[in-house]
């Protein structure tokens, strides 16, 4: 049965706070404030309410300030550790954080708000809190990853979903059905925490910044994609000028 159609993280009011000129500009403007602050100890929530407060920014402005900037040391950590996107992983394993990777890629199919952080990762603000929907976009997200897999030469690639997330057992099926026949083995568990699995794992494919801090390598996955799928990357909001941003350390 078709699923029905779905835009993955459309907000009507992104068409202000995002995609005009003037709501940019004070992202960017606001960003710098936020970077300026982390940089002299304030923690992220406490530095995104001030500053938020300050330009009386909505939510999903905030949040989108929040995923999308990091200290300069956490930045400069997560880089030493990306895999770059030219070098093949010839059968080699990748652990992909899948639920992660495939919202991402429905919110891009969904031609829906994504933000390029200062990390280099692309993420989205979809924020479904532990629920979660295949949609008419999932298996689609699903072979774009199966695609890029192949371009870089992986032997296996085992995706880990939090099986408390509603669906996640439909989810496993349909990658596991969508995956075969690729050239790479398909492996999906189901676990109660795909996060401190994937803290300990090298060749990780997500863009949770807390799972980059602790990994031992990770590749930009779902960057590389889009990066493949230019007629994706429509509502892509670029935050990710370090260059710009260091300026306001001094």
């Amino acid at each position: 049965m078709m699923e029905k159609e779905t835009r993955r993280g459309y907000v009507p009011e992104d068409e202000r706070e995002f995609y005009q000129a003037s709501g940019i500009s004070l992202l960017k403007r606001a960003q710098e404030e936020i970077f300026w602050l982390l940089e002299r100890g304030y923690p992220i929530k406490s530095a995104s309410v001030f500053v938020g407060n300050h330009h009386l920014l909505s939510e999903r402005q905030r949040l989108a300030l929040v995923r999308a900037t990091s200290p300069a040391a956490a930045i400069a950590q997560r880089v030493e550790k990306l895999v770059d996107q030219e070098e093949m992983l010839d059968g080699r394993t990748v652990c992909i954080d899948g639920f992660n990777l495939v919202i991402t890629l429905e919110t891009a199919l969904s031609d829906s708000t994504l933000i390029r952080c200062m990390d280099g990762t692309v993420r989205d603000l979809a924020g479904l809190r532990g629920t979660y929907r295949l949609i008419d976009k999932t298996d689609e997200a699903v072979r774009l990853v199966g695609t890029q897999l192949e371009k870089r030469h992986v032997g296996r690639a085992v995706f880990y979903l939090d099986a408390p997330v509603s669906n996640s057992g439909r989810l496993r099926a349909r990658i596991l059905e969508l995956m075969e026949g690729r050239s790479f083995e398909t492996v999906v568990e189901l676990v109660p925490n795909a996060d401190v699995i994937l803290e300990k794992e090298e060749l990780v494919a997500t863009s949770d910044a807390i799972i980059l801090n602790h990994c031992k390598s990770w590749i930009n996955l779902a960057s590389d994609i889009l990066a493949d799928q230019g007629n994706v990357q429509r509502h892509l909001i670029d935050l990710s000028d370090v260059t710009r941003i260091m300026d306001t350390k001094k």
